[in-house]
């Protein structure tokens, strides 16, 4: 007898873009905050590895923002986290990554496989009729997505308006359409936008700006159009999580330096048993007390100084690195672990020094992408997204393997117990090899490559 799995029906809606920089973080986090505004319960997903995003996303909906990526999370959990969003929701929103089919898998694969109907924003500054002919493109691409309609983002007059309207085909509504308005635009930085904790004010005047417009637009009457999807649970293909971090306290480093961090990795290791103990490398003076750390990524390079003057931090995390307790370090965790990390301004301040090697700032040119990491504990996803390099580190132990490239990914290190590498792991992917890592049981019996080297002389 086969049983039926639970399921949950909500209105639901992706937006997408022909690239990025169209504006899809300012409409999703206009329409989350316009819905919210009416009373309404709105959760918000993220396509893709993204830390900057989420965090304007949830400040906007007041809801917590989960990543769904199906190669690093997988089927299972992206649908286990819908499931559970729609059983308290009013109504989801999934905002897309990059154009609408780059990548593999591509905003149009998870919007394909879960029947979600797609809203595409285009900025159509300097263009009229050719955006409509580019949404015809789009929509005629493939044949398995549901195209809802059009947000036309800057458009310039009411004319602009008529003329985009006018040629885009009957099935493609045009839903809104945004003014150029520099209120609307959400602030940049090298990686991506500003931090939503380092211009909160900023952005509720950015949100409620957005809100009123594609209020005034008329958004939200039509997306009263859009029907309820059905989300059904994979609670019988989602793996329990064990607790096997039960008993343990997990240094968290978490601040304006240190603020990668997948709201799923945080769940994740509370399942499994794990008290979590949140510090700030920029203004504690002392480490808190714990048994495993996890330095994060983040933006140690705009507070290098401060880092580097922080010296009863370092000498404690330098302690607890001699005293053989794990530390995971990704990315801007990885640079402060580093002897010396130099910034944009050329300046070299010193770090930690548990991994022999000099950081430095390179410009705009950076390195990204899906990569496996196969470590000792099992093999672990994530994904590297950095301006920076590393030089004189020792021989890593291993290199990402990348997704759809033959060439070695991001080299990983591990001295005594610290690994470490500018990979950003998603933990969901492999529990198992992350409560290894916290607990340092695979890696006490894989040596270190300066240990390695010292056995063999």
């Amino acid at each position: 007898m086969t049983t039926s799995l639970p399921s949950a029906s909500c209105p639901a809606l992706f937006i997408a873009a022909p690239s990025s920089g169209q504006g899809k973080t300012t409409v999703t986090a206009g329409l989350a905050r316009l819905l919210r505004n009416q009373g309404k319960v709105v959760r918000v997903f993220k396509t893709g590895p993204d830390y900057l995003d989420p965090q304007i996303l949830a400040q906007a909906s007041g809801q917590p923002v989960d990543q769904l990526d199906l190669w690093m999370a997988g089927e299972a959990y992206c649908r286990q986290r819908f499931y559970q969003a729609a059983v308290s929701a009013d109504i989801i929103l999934v905002e897309g990554a990059m154009g609408l089919f780059d990548g593999e898998p591509s905003s149009a694969d998870l919007a394909a496989l879960f029947e979600l109907p797609l809203v595409i924003v285009m900025d159509v500054k300097g263009m009229a009729q050719t955006a409509a002919a580019l949404m015809s493109g789009l929509a005629g691409f493939r044949d398995d997505l549901l195209i809802a309609g059009m947000i036309a983002n800057a458009c310039g007059t009411q004319r602009h308006r008529e003329l985009i309207e006018s040629a885009l085909p009957p099935s493609i509504p045009l839903l809104a359409a945004l003014p150029r308005d520099p209120a609307l635009t959400l602030p940049e930085r090298h990686l991506g936008l500003v931090q939503a904790d380092e211009i909160r004010d900023d952005l509720e005047a950015r949100f409620e700006a957005a809100a009123s417009a594609l209020d005034a637009a008329g958004l939200a009457t039509a997306l009263m159009k859009i029907a309820p999807v059905t989300f059904t649970a994979a609670q019988g293909h989602v793996p329990s999580v064990p607790s096997s971090l039960a008993g343990q306290t997990i240094g968290v480093a978490k601040d304006a330096a240190f603020s990668f961090i997948y709201q799923a990795n945080l769940d994740l290791l509370e399942q499994m048993g794990a008290k979590l103990c949140f510090f700030s490398p920029l203004s504690e003076r002392r480490l808190p007390l714990c048994d495993a750390l996890w330095l994060p990524g983040g933006y140690p390079e705009l507070h290098a100084s401060t880092l580097a003057e922080n010296a009863s931090m370092r000498e404690d995390i330098q302690r607890f690195y001699s005293a053989g307790k794990p530390i995971l370090a990704e990315c801007g965790g990885m640079l402060y672990c580093l002897d010396t990390l130099t910034d944009y301004d050329e300046n070299t301040h010193t770090m930690l020094g548990l991994l022999p090697g000099q950081g430095a700032m390179r410009g705009r040119r950076g390195c990204q992408g899906m990569q496996t990491a196969d470590l000792a504990e099992g093999a672990l996803r994530g994904h590297a997204h950095h301006r920076s390099m590393a030089e004189g580190t020792p021989e890593p132990i291993a290199h990402g393997r990348r997704q759809r490239h033959p060439a070695p990914g991001e080299p990983i290190y591990r001295q005594r117990q610290l690994t470490a590498s500018y990979l950003h792991f998603f933990f969901p992917n492999n529990p198992a090899a992350v409560a290894s890592l916290f607990s340092g049981s695979a890696a006490s019996a894989q040596p270190s490559a300066t240990e390695e080297f010292n056995a063999c002389s």
